[in-house]
């Protein structure tokens, strides 16, 4: 009887699996939780999706969808076929996957910004339902996955001073350049993490858009250079560089990974977070570790010195106490005033006058972080 008992409960558990045919695809993971941020008007939520192709078969994702996890799944954002490749990048390289797709074993990361109407709640929980096609050497075949659940982090961003006096400043940053700041991961300690996700460089203009007077190459003839760099909160200063050299000229050559900084302020803002200022002028910082900072104090000048382009003040926020290390985290600006953008930076590479904003349009900004291209002004200019 014992036996003709277990010979139907072998049967019965293995029905389940003769009627449905398994099958490996993505594992999906999001290894910082996002936090929402206000950019120019818009709040965002921006984090990167981790995508790993456990089919022993090329995977092509064909389709991406963000959904509110405690609202019945409801889609907040999707992307679909080369809009969404052109977000990804395979791990440890700046290529996106081609029509291929992904290889078996293969990990990549989507880099995605959810924007969320005005009036709507910030939703609790996110997951992904990732549509794929597996390639073989006859056909593909369409697949689904969900997965990569991942809860809100509610903390608020950090509200901070301008880092510069007066303007036109541009904040120069893009999610879709292929070795932006979001775009470059560092494993210096057994995890890959992305310190610059929030950074903006800042480079200096007049008033028609020019960022250099006379020959371009001489870095003392860029408006910025030499300009005062100040304390974004009270805080104490936690590291230092004040001796790095930097080239008289834009042939500035590569600088090794731990040097790529140049100058810098690391500055301990409370709660776990830091702000980081890069490429300062060597010998102008005025500030050193251990001293506390009062907000607006001058800490440096803005250089060239590290991984520079031109002139420029690189600053970002992270949980970590050196500029490559930590997370990057997002964080908001007191006030600053829009006078436009840069919709193609090309322009702004050629010296080109910004698109002015519309006249009927509100200039201030409170508590926001600029979005890419803005030209802003500062107080105290």
């Amino acid at each position: 009887m014992i036996r003709f008992l277990l010979l139907m409960l072998f049967a019965c558990l293995s029905i389940p699996v003769a009627a449905a045919t398994l099958r490996q695809s993505f594992d999906l993971q999001v290894p910082q939780a996002p936090t929402t941020v206000t950019v120019d008007g818009q709040r965002q939520l921006v984090y990167e999706l981790h995508v790993t192709n456990y089919a022993g078969a090329g995977m092509l994702p064909s389709k991406l969808e963000v959904l509110d996890a405690d609202a019945k799944g409801k889609p907040l954002a999707s992307w679909a076929g080369p809009a969404l490749l052109a977000r990804m990048a395979i791990d440890g390289t700046d290529q996106s996957p081609d029509a291929r797709g992904l290889a078996a074993g293969v990990q990549a990361v989507i880099y995605v910004e959810v924007v969320l109407p005005a009036g709507t709640r910030v939703p609790r929980r996110l997951i992904h339902r990732l549509a794929y096609e597996a390639t073989t050497a006859h056909a593909r075949e369409p697949g689904e996955v969900v997965g990569g659940a991942v809860t809100i982090d509610r903390r608020a961003p950090v509200t901070l001073a301008p880092p510069l006096r007066g303007g036109p400043w541009i904040a120069i940053y893009d999610a879709s350049v292929p070795r932006g700041h979001r775009r470059v991961m560092f494993a210096l300690d057994g995890r890959a993490r992305i310190p610059a996700r929030f950074a903006i460089d800042w480079f200096r203009l007049d008033a028609n858009g020019h960022h250099v007077r006379g020959n371009q190459q001489e870095v003392a003839n860029w408006l910025g250079y030499g300009e005062d760099v100040l304390a974004v909160a009270d805080g104490t200063v936690v590291a230092t560089r004040n001796d790095y050299p930097e080239s008289r000229t834009l042939k500035n050559p590569r600088h090794p990974l731990g040097e790529g900084s140049g100058n810098f302020v690391s500055l301990a803002l409370g709660d776990g977070r830091y702000a980081h200022y890069e490429h300062l002028r060597p010998g102008s910082i005025r500030v050193h570790p251990g001293e506390h900072l009062h907000r607006g104090q001058v800490i440096a000048a803005l250089g060239f010195s590290g991984d520079s382009t031109g002139p420029h003040l690189h600053f970002h926020v992270s949980d970590g106490a050196a500029p490559l290390a930590g997370e990057g985290l997002p964080f908001v600006i007191t006030g600053y005033a829009v006078l436009g953008d840069y919709p193609d930076l090309d322009d702004f590479d050629a010296g080109k006058p910004w698109r002015a904003l519309p006249a009927q349009t509100a200039h201030s900004r409170r508590g926001e972080m600029p979005a890419p291209g803005d030209v802003v002004e500062f107080p105290g200019g």
